[in-house]
């Protein structure tokens, strides 16, 4: 009798045996908040690598708060800084932003904490300038609990406002032939209990639960499965 591939054995052959050098940079959602016991997706997949021999190699540059402009900000640095051989630079960057710059302040129909025009210009530059990079994969924002909302007394998510941020990421990394994995549409398919089940009590982080299964739809992700050295050129 045959049996099913896990995530984690599909992800593993579908790699060339050399090494790939990756940085993951954004919000929370990279940093890994809410996860005390696997650390974050990009933490269980650094893990996972680490224990291979020869496995990829995946740095953290997720910081808490961090919205779309900052990141753009710190980018070229964050890459430059990450090479371990001489003259050697990351060979893939992952990104995941934009959920914090979704919220209104204060009140629920409060203004945006990054206006939506703006928001569009903003995703646009930081694409555009991690592109000149290397190649860019996009992991999408997760859906909030909105009944849990405001958080910390002032932020205010809704599925409304995060679809609208999410569509726009989405639509500019499709014009740019950049893969993007769309988190937010797959777990709402999944149905309302399955999101609550997995944000930690602030409605807006997942828990552990929650970033295992997005580590696990992120190892099925068939854009990445498909990466090796043959699709990687860097352009420095």
């Amino acid at each position: 009798m045959s049996t099913l591939a896990t995530p984690t054995q599909i992800w593993n052959s579908s790699f060339n045996q050399q090494s790939l050098r990756i940085v993951a940079l954004g919000d929370s959602l990279v940093y890994g908040y809410g996860d005390p016991v696997g650390g974050g997706w990009v933490e269980r997949l650094r893990r996972q690598w680490m224990a291979q021999d020869n496995g990829h190699v995946l740095y953290n540059l997720g910081v808490r708060g961090d919205r779309t402009h900052q990141v753009a900000e710190r980018l070229e640095g964050e890459y430059r800084y990450r090479g371990e051989l001489r003259n050697r630079v990351p060979d893939v960057i992952m990104l995941s932003v934009g959920v914090n710059d979704s919220a209104r302040l204060r009140r629920p129909n409060g203004r945006l904490f990054t206006d939506f025009e703006t928001y569009q210009q903003e995703i646009e530059n930081l694409l555009d300038k991690a592109q000149q990079l290397c190649p860019v994969y996009f992991v999408g924002m997760v859906p909030v609990d909105e009944a849990k909302m405001p958080f910390i007394d002032c932020f205010y998510f809704n599925h409304f406002d995060q679809y609208r941020y999410k569509e726009v990421t989405k639509k500019a990394c499709q014009s740019r032939n950049i893969p993007y994995l769309d988190i937010f549409d797959l777990w709402l398919g999944r149905g309302e209990n399955y999101v609550k089940s997995r944000l930690i009590n602030d409605g807006l982080h997942p828990n552990v639960t929650g970033y295992e299964s997005l580590y696990e739809d992120i190892l099925t992700w068939q854009s990445l499965q498909q990466l090796d050295m043959s699709s990687v050129s860097v352009i420095v």
